[in-house]
């Protein structure tokens, strides 16, 4: 009998991929055809084969089978629609690991120039060759030696992880896809014997076969605790290798060109969180839990540099030290490893309190444990002056650097906390205050009598909070997590960034609440600005704040601005949503440096184009010029977390594209849209902005519509995610986040989010005989060449006819007319992305991109089949076995589509 998911790896579409990943598809998907004929029976692989059969048959555009397709999956009982989909949610995660593992295989197969026959192991060599054709380029440029390690040194690079409120995957089972992905490692080494290939593929059969008898399940809903350990995991896995090892093959390269390494505490990345520091619309985010998870990443960063420092004593077994090691240790044999015995004591103990802190309990903090980078980075330094002094630099270039580096990098927390919240969470605890005070209704006050109020509360000496205040319980919620704050060693946390930000109050009551709480090392306060009229209005925000002595003064010359894609996008649509970041951005570049300000830009992207998603090089190369000025934040969400930074190899690439992406941008930027370029944009967002908000906003029937033909209100009971779905009650899209909003039309896979609006503005360039101005954008400006090509994908990925069997099936009749209108404007916009770039076919100019999707097809168009009629049975009542099909479909048209939200 052939195998249930494979064969259609024969059809000549297959053939055309990298003949090596199209083997490990194979490998894979016969081994989890054994595993589910082992493990589940003949009748289940029969089933498996007939649907799958089927569905290449309709996709190929037999009607007779995409009837008899649906005729079969719609006669399936509850139970067998649960095994059914876990089947094809399955091979397309695998399907994606093999992807993943062929981008890694790739990268490491590239020709490297620049290295000597005495270079390092394999593994360096794409990461050398990238960054040594980088500098070359840069210097090439124009840019001297000197700029160019002055600019080096002074990066500041931060990825920021964070939880996902629709993120699919549990952690034992991207666990498991760590082990496949390294057993295919494995699998290319060269000289195996038969034997060793024989005995791999028994640990790929192993693992699969894991992955099928494991529930994937969330049995309940994670908790911010849980999703912050899942951070650690990643942490752990990846990043605690992949940063140091960046420094060092940047400091190799550094050398190379400027003949200066990367000084020891040049910090160019960082690795920060929001897993647990993120309360906003999160009230299970509380004070408590924010200080659970900085026990956890305290608990973990000591476990690791206990590992490797045990490892570093192993290895500092010489007797030769300088007068200030053996002032410290004494006249003693091996003084390295005696200093270093003293610091793994510290590190066991830190551990041992951080578990009695997880573990409830309530005793004092002990003495001679680990609190600061200073008590690893004294010991840690004695060693290492001290082996220069003894000319034994090899030495200390080894793993004692690669610590010193970690300690900098990441400090003694992992990952250091973000706190976010809402400004009317701030606002509400300043009236209960002014009024308990007698000082008047503070959420009546003007704009400027808030500024003038919290002006002078940052001037004035006495306490603004009385002692015995009675706040409300919501308000009591916020004056506690600013007297947590208090509590914590400044490295612990980042920045305090305020949610929905609209005036220049917002950012001065944050500074006010930190004082009147204690704070004593106030948190950078991060503006976060998310809808279109706060993007407009933002740097006459700004500058209102730089305006101010007192604000200006605790600045002190710097200035981090959040700048949010997914909210903006959901409030203006996509096009719109770009350029009005794109201008932003301008407009505070400038601002800034009237001001004499260094600003750092914060990009709160996602994981999908309608959120800002996209490739890091492209998104950050298509960015005004002047605003990557060796700085840059970006938010990574959820599954993107798991697809850049899960596997060692693919992280280690991720961070060396920010360096080289970031560098370019830095030195040698973009040039500015020409002025017909700015007017041909203003004119184009406009349209679409109308196009955007007459639809969503003004169409009366747009939100029952959308909440019957998505399962967007079914998403809000499953258990993956500890955020709630909405910010706050209430209906429509208004206080539906951004995330869950987009992930709803994905699954559905109209992707309207990503480009409603955008048809009509092309069309009607085209029609005015723009063609010519809008090609030359496109060949000549990153940020409209980056919009065209993201949309493009996008559309590629959206079937039309999918959506129509939805609305079909799950929509009342009297709004069915809604669903075809949206679909005629898909058509209207591929018409018109095909008219500016010329294809014959959506992504013709991608054939790894188009032939993907063209292989997923098959196996997601089942699982939407499913999934329409398992929302028809639960919408008629039906509980138990059908919702956990429910998640399997979404599972696997996320891992079929590539996004989740």
């Amino acid at each position: 009998m052939s195998n249930p998911i494979t064969e259609s790896l024969d059809g000549e579409d297959l053939t055309k991929l990298v003949p090596h990943l199209n083997d490990n598809v194979r490998l894979l998907g016969g081994l989890l055809g054994d595993a589910i004929r082992s493990q589940s029976g003949d009748i289940l692989f029969q089933m498996v084969e007939d649907v799958r059969r089927l569905s290449i048959a309709a996709r190929s555009g037999l009607e007779k089978q995409n009837q008899a397709l649906h005729q079969k999956l719609a006669g399936l009982s509850s139970d067998d629609m649960y095994h059914l989909a876990r089947a094809f949610n399955l091979f397309l995660n695998l399907s994606n690991i093999a992807d993943q593992y062929e981008q890694l295989r790739l990268h490491k197969a590239l020709d490297w120039d620049g290295l000597d026959e005495n270079s390092e192991r394999p593994a360096y060599q794409s990461s050398f060759c990238k960054l040594n054709n980088k500098f070359a380029s840069i210097l090439e440029s124009g840019v001297t030696p000197e700029k160019l390690y002055r600019t080096v040194c002074k990066l500041a690079i931060e990825p920021v992880l964070t939880a996902h409120p629709t993120q699919v995957s549990r952690r034992t089972v991207s666990n498991k896809y760590l082990r496949i992905e390294n057993i295919l490692e494995a699998l290319d080494k060269p000289g195996l014997r038969d034997y060793h290939v024989v005995d791999l593929h028994a640990q790929l059969y192993r693992v699969i076969t894991e992955l099928w008898e494991t529930d994937e399940i969330r049995r309940q809903k994670p908790t911010p605790l849980d999703e912050a350990k899942s951070g650690l995991v990643v942490f752990d896995q990846t990043l605690w290798d992949a940063v140091p090892q960046v420094l060092h093959t940047l400091s190799r390269v550094l050398q190379k060109h400027t003949r200066n390494r990367l000084p020891l505490d040049a910090t160019p990345l960082r690795i920060c969180s929001w897993m647990g520091g993120d309360r906003d619309g999160n009230p299970n985010v509380t004070p408590q839990i924010t200080e659970q998870v900085i026990c956890a990443s305290r608990w973990k960063a000591a476990e690791l540099y206990f590992i490797e420092i045990k490892a570093l004593r192993d290895e500092l077994s010489m007797n030769d030290c300088n007068a200030k090691l053996a002032a410290v240790v004494g006249d003693k044999h091996e003084p390295y490893r005696v200093l270093l015995k003293g610091l793994l004591k510290k590190l066991s103990r830190t551990m041992r309190h951080m578990e009695n802190l997880l573990d409830g309990s309530t005793s004092t903090p002990k003495r001679n444990i680990v609190h600061t980078r200073d008590d690893l980075l004294q010991p840690l330094m004695l060693c290492y002056n001290s082996l220069l002094d003894c000319d034994d630099n090899i030495i200390a270039d080894g793993r004692l650097t690669s610590i010193i580096r970690r300690v900098h990098a990441f400090g003694t927390i992992s990952m250091p906390l973000d706190i976010r919240q809402e400004a009317d969470r701030h606002t509400a605890a300043l009236a209960e205050i002014t009024d308990y005070l007698g000082l008047g209704a503070y959420c009546k006050w003007t704009e400027s009598e808030r500024q003038e109020f919290l002006t002078g509360e940052l001037q004035n000496k006495r306490p603004l909070i009385p002692g015995n205040f009675p706040a409300s319980d919501e308000v009591r919620i916020v004056l506690d997590t600013f007297k947590m704050i208090a509590r914590q060693p400044a490295e612990y946390l980042s920045a305090y960034v305020i949610s929905m930000a609209t005036s220049p109050s917002d950012v001065l009551a944050v500074e006010v609440l930190q004082r009147a709480c204690g704070v004593q090392q106030p948190l950078r306060v991060v503006p976060l600005f998310e809808r279109l009229d706060d993007l407009q209005n933002a740097a006459q925000t700004m500058k209102t704040l730089w305006s101010n002595p007192v604000y200006a003064e605790k600045i002190a010359g710097e200035q981090e601005i959040m700048i949010g894609y997914s909210d903006s996008a959901k409030d203006a649509g996509q096009l719109s949503a770009a350029w009005g970041l794109y201008r932003a951005q301008e407009q505070l570049v400038e601002l800034a440096a009237t001001h004499d300000i260094k600003l750092t830009l914060f990009h709160g992207r996602g994981g999908t184009v309608a959120r800002g998603g996209g490739p890091a090089h492209a998104a950050i190369r298509s960015q005004p010029p002047g605003s990557v000025n060796g700085s840059m934040r970006v938010t990574e969400q959820g599954e993107v977390i798991q697809s850049k930074y899960g596997v060692p190899g693919i992280a280690v690439e991720s961070l060396k594209t920010y360096l080289c992406a970031v560098l370019d941008a830095t030195l040698t930027p973009p040039p500015a849209p020409k002025p017909q370029w700015r007017e041909t944009m203003d004119s184009l967002s406009a349209i679409a902005l109308k196009e955007f908000r007459s639809t969503v906003r003004e169409t009366p029937d747009f939100v029952a519509y959308f909440v019957q033909a998505t399962p967007e209100s079914e998403l809000g009971a499953l258990n993956i995610g500890s955020r709630p779905a909405r910010r706050r009650k209430g209906e429509g899209i208004t206080y539906l986040r951004a995330i869950p909003w987009i992930f709803a039309w994905t699954q559905t896979r109209l992707m309207l989010p990503a480009w409603l609006g955008i048809g009509a503005a092309l069309q009607t360039a085209l029609d005015n005989r723009q063609e010519d101005q809008l090609r030359e954008m496109q060949a000549q400006w990153p940020f409209f060449k980056s919009t065209i090509d993201l949309i493009e994908m996008v559309l590629a990925k959206a079937d039309p006819e999918v959506a129509a069997f939805y609305d079909l099936q799950l929509v009342d009749e009297k709004l069915q007319p809604l669903g075809e209108l949206l679909r005629t404007k898909y058509q209207q916009i591929v018409k018109a992305v095909m008219e500016l770039t010329g294809h014959q076919r959506l992504v013709e100019h991608e054939p790894f991109v188009l032939q993907g999707i063209i292989v997923r097809n098959p196996y997601v168009d089942p699982l939407n089949i499913l999934q329409v009629e398992i929302l028809s049975r639960i919408r008629k009542g039906e509980t138990g076995i059908i919702e956990d099909a429910l998640i399997m479909a979404i599972n696997g048209i996320s891992a079929g589509m590539r996004n989740t939200g």
